[in-house]
């Protein structure tokens, strides 16, 4: 039977109204028994050959869907692959609608798998209410051929009377669904493609759950020992979709421009627009316009040519003084047309004149919970300024597949494209219109844990695991390792000392100057030792943990080891002098705090038990815990941490970080606990590895409310600190457990600019920051400035008077010239406080205006009835006292 009489057959023989052929549209897959024409119709024909297959689909994975000769290509032979459709999806209510695809077979062993489908996923599914979910996710009813060569719909197969699928073959698989009471009825054919000799028809009823969700094309070929190949699978051509009711939402698609980020530094705009893979197509840009007085304005226009599809767009002067919209504009030169793509933002204003400025705390985002619109929604709410993620923005087995480590550079790239476009997928309303640090960490980079001894190259010759983490350096290649920083940094101000490392890999240690806050952004992975490397054999290092339970890792507090490298100490060095720009306050960020907030239970040598260890009821404390020595945390090297603390304690700087996936808010300890300043972890997003602090402690006292693991504690690696919050994961009885029990969520830092207080809140995910106000235990919790240099003093010099407009930075000098500390002060007097008798230097200094005052031989006493009065306004700068 020809196509057109079975199509004739099936519509006059039903309930269906009776539509006449003369109101047939005709379309390259064929004829359509519907008035309204095609609901959607794919356009790959107009399309240059890409590694892309445009804006209206997403593919699982990326690297494995291409168009090539007006067709996308399946370029594996594999399990599970898909190609979802993002703007039409099948409601809840009921409604008829045909879809149909053409397919041709690119493998002659196709025929020889044991299982899968060539064909089409109705009603496609995530763990969440989301498209995108679905998306990445989605598993529905599958109907196509099996490669035996027999139809199959959902559960059931049906013989066509083909012997397998040979080489090239080439069919249309069509169904269409037809509302039936509480189900559907599914007439699903399939014709040869080029005869249209219909070759099977079956009638199935199926539930409308079923139906319900996305529409995808799949190439689902599932080898006898699960292995795929790199063998392109199938072809497929004229994807359509045609009904009287369904609607086509624009708004779902992605891309070409899927997401940017951007930060203003010292009056430097940097944008970095990620892309997606549209470099093969000739002749294309992307411009940056910006919109003033209603009118857009073309800043600069550039192409695709980086493994990372992403492009940088730098404009010096940046002076505006309100916010600014900005878009950007890809022109894509298909066959048929010129088609324009729009991606929309907002350059926020330098907020100078607030007296707060608030950050958003992120880190550690696994796919659990994607695409996150909870989140997304919950931190909208508390009004953020600048949005910070500090590291693993994704994991290795984010959106499924695992990892391509090896094989073709370019698949590499395209596979961590994909789960980065996960992450902006998710997050990119927070960034669209505010300013944004992203520091990549080990996941980003492939890695569990990396130790990456300034860049050189990990020795993967027993692979990809431990062993090659333990090697020390990167085990992705130098090339690959750039793309990536690019991708996530190249929007952050310049490097500091752009100097590369070992392998030629770049480096993005900086300083952020943002409406009175300093940022220095730090790289604690980069230059760090591995500890197999440094450390005694008989300590027996596996990934980073030590086996042998003899060995006392305190007794190498001063082993020669590094942790941020001799440049970053420097950098800091000359950081927490610079108070040029406005600066009020200081904060670093980086990947991990420097203390091991972490407990695990006696017996457990490494961290690989965490993910199954035992989540307790609220108000249960956990019996028999020690301190961890993981040396993936920054507690390690100790006397490097202990350097690093003293370095932006002069600053009197806060910290912030990610990473340990168990938020906490300590005080460093270096001398004495509490000498030092205040670190905050924020939550993990999504949790994978649910660290746990549950130290000995008077757990009789313990409370949810008021625990007792606070206080005063020493780490694992002797490290001094004072627990001020954690939160641990406890089971809050929800569903799924493995989201809502392990402690996720978010933070939120306020700098008050006026008084010089800093205000971090930390929230469970799944609370309205607005209704019900209930954080984690502990928080939120306000701390002075002043309180970031906690070490007690001995002596004192003189209060320092200052009249004039500006406020001042008051600096000071020991008798050997090594900076003691330095803040701009608040209000019009500042007493310092140095921990010695002896002499001292002050400067004191408008960086602003120029204004330099120094007094020399500067004695310090433990009374405190000296002053020195300084006029700021009509005093000439640079002129210098000695004082006894």
């Amino acid at each position: 039977m020809k196509r057109r009489d079975y199509l004739k057959k099936i519509v006059y023989g039903s309930a269906i109204p009776c539509i006449t052929p003369s109101l047939w549209a005709r379309t390259d897959s064929g004829l359509w028994p519907y008035k309204t024409g095609v609901v959607f119709k794919s356009n790959w024909h107009n399309w240059p050959d890409t590694k892309w297959c445009g804006p209206e689909y997403w593919g699982n994975r990326l690297q494995d869907w291409e168009i090539k000769n007006g067709e996308v290509v399946c370029q594996v032979t594999d399990s599970n692959r898909s190609l979802h459709l993002l703007p039409v999806q099948i409601p809840e209510t009921q409604i008829g609608f045909t879809v149909s695809i053409g397919i041709r077979t690119l493998n002659k062993v196709s025929a020889t798998l044991e299982d899968g489908c060539l064909g089409i996923r109705l009603g496609g599914k995530g763990p969440t209410e989301d498209y995108r979910s679905a998306a990445v996710f989605g598993m529905g009813l599958d109907i196509g051929l099996l490669p035996s060569g027999k139809l199959k719909i959902g559960d059931a197969q049906i013989e066509t009377g083909l012997n397998g699928i040979p080489e090239g073959f080439g069919l249309t698989v069509e169904a269409i669904a037809r509302p039936k009471a509480e189900t559907y009825e599914l007439i699903v054919s399939i014709t040869d493609l080029n005869s249209d000799q219909l070759l099977v028809q079956k009638h199935k009823n199926a539930a409308s759950d079923q139906i319900k969700g996305n529409l995808a094309l799949i190439a689902d070929l599932k080898a006898e020992n699960n292995t795929g190949s790199e063998i392109p699978s199938a072809s497929f051509s004229s994807w359509s979709i045609t009904s009287e009711e369904l609607n086509s939402n624009a708004e779902n698609t992605f891309g070409p421009v899927c997401f940017a980020q951007y930060t203003l530094h010292r009056k430097k705009l940097k944008l970095t627009a990620q892309l997606a893979p549209i470099e093969a197509i000739d002749n294309h840009s992307v411009t940056l316009q910006t919109k003033v007085s209603g009118q857009w304005k073309s800043m600069k226009t550039d192409k695709v040519d980086h493994p990372g599809r992403a492009v940088n767009f730098t404009l010096q002067n940046w002076e505006e003084n309100e916010d600014i919209p900005y878009r950007l504009v890809v022109e894509l030169p298909l066959r048929n047309k010129n088609e324009h793509y729009y991606y929309e933002g907002t350059i926020a204003k330098e907020p100078k004149e607030k007296e707060t400025l608030k950050a958003a705390v992120f880190s550690c985002n696994f796919d659990y919970g994607f695409p996150d619109s909870d989140i997304v929604k919950n931190m909208t709410k508390l009004e953020p300024d600048i949005i910070l993620f500090l590291g693993d923005q994704f994991y290795e087995a984010t959106g499924g597949f695992g990892v391509n480590f090896g094989g073709h550079f370019d698949k590499t790239c395209l596979d961590y494209l994909r789960k980065w476009y996960m992450f902006g997928w998710s997050y990119r309303e927070l960034f669209r219109h505010k300013p944004c640090a992203i520091i990549p960490d080990d996941h980003d980079v492939f890695h569990g844990n990396v130790w990456g001894e300034e860049g050189k190259k990990a020795d993967v010759s027993q692979g990809f695991g431990a062993p090659a983490q333990d090697s020390g350096g990167y085990k992705m290649p130098a090339e690959w390792v750039n793309m990536v920083q690019f991708t996530q940094t190249s929007h952050l101000p310049d490097a500091v000392d752009p100097t590369p490392v070992k392998q030629g890999i770049g480096v993005y240690y900086t300083n952020w100057n943002y409406a009175g806050i300093s940022f220095a952004i730090l790289e604690d992975r980069k230059f760090k030792s591995a500890p197999k490397h440094v450390l005694p054999k008989e300590a027996e290092v596996f990934n980073g943990w030590i086996l042998n339970d003899e060995f006392d890792i305190k007794k190498y507090k001063h082993i020669k080891a590094d942790l941020l490298g001799e440049r970053q100490e420097h950098f800091l060095e000359e950081w927490v002098t610079d108070w040029s720009e406005g600066t009020e306050i200081k904060v670093v960020l980086s990947q991990t705090n420097f203390a091991t907030v972490a407990t695990l239970p006696k017996e457990a040598k490494t961290g690989e038990v965490i993910p199954s260890l035992y989540i307790p009821e609220k108000g249960e404390y956990i019996e028999g815990d020690r301190p961890t020595v993981d040396m993936d945390s920054n507690g390690w090297p100790s006397a490097k941490r202990d350097l690093a603390v003293e370095i932006i304690r002069k600053g009197f700087a806060f910290h912030i970080a990610g990473d340990q996936h168990l938020a906490s808010f300590v005080q460093y300890g270096l001398q004495e606990h509490g000498d030092s300043g205040f670190a905050f972890a924020g939550p993990a997003l999504n949790n994978i590895w649910p660290r746990r602090f549950w130290p000995p402690t008077k757990s009789h006292e313990h409370s949810y409310e008021n625990p007792a693991y606070t206080g005063n504690h020493i780490d694992g690696f002797g490290n001094k600190m004072t627990v001020r919050a954690v939160a641990n994961p406890h089971n809050v009885h929800k569903e799924p457990e493995i989201l809502h029990n392990r402690a996720v969520g978010y933070g939120l830092v306020t700098f008050n600019k006026k008084d010089r207080t800093i205000k971090t809140e930390c929230w469970p995910r799944f609370v309205d920051p607005k209704i019900q106000g209930n954080q984690y235990p502990g928080w939120p919790i306000t701390i002075r400035q002043k309180e970031n240099y906690g070490r007690k003093a001995i002596a004192w010099l003189p209060e320092i008077i200052v009249e004039g407009k500006h406020r001042p930075v008051v600096k000071v000098f020991s008798s050997d010239e090594k900076l003691v500390h330095a803040i701009r002060i608040k209000g019009n007097s500042y007493r310092p406080k140095v921990f010695a008798k002896g002499r001292y230097t002050i400067i004191v200094q408008i960086p602003e205006t120029g204004f330099v005052k120094k007094f020399e031989n500067v004695r310090a006493k433990t009374n405190r009835t000296r002053t020195i009065q300084i006029k700021t306004d009509g005093v000439p700068a640079q002129t210098f006292f000695n004082r006894p």
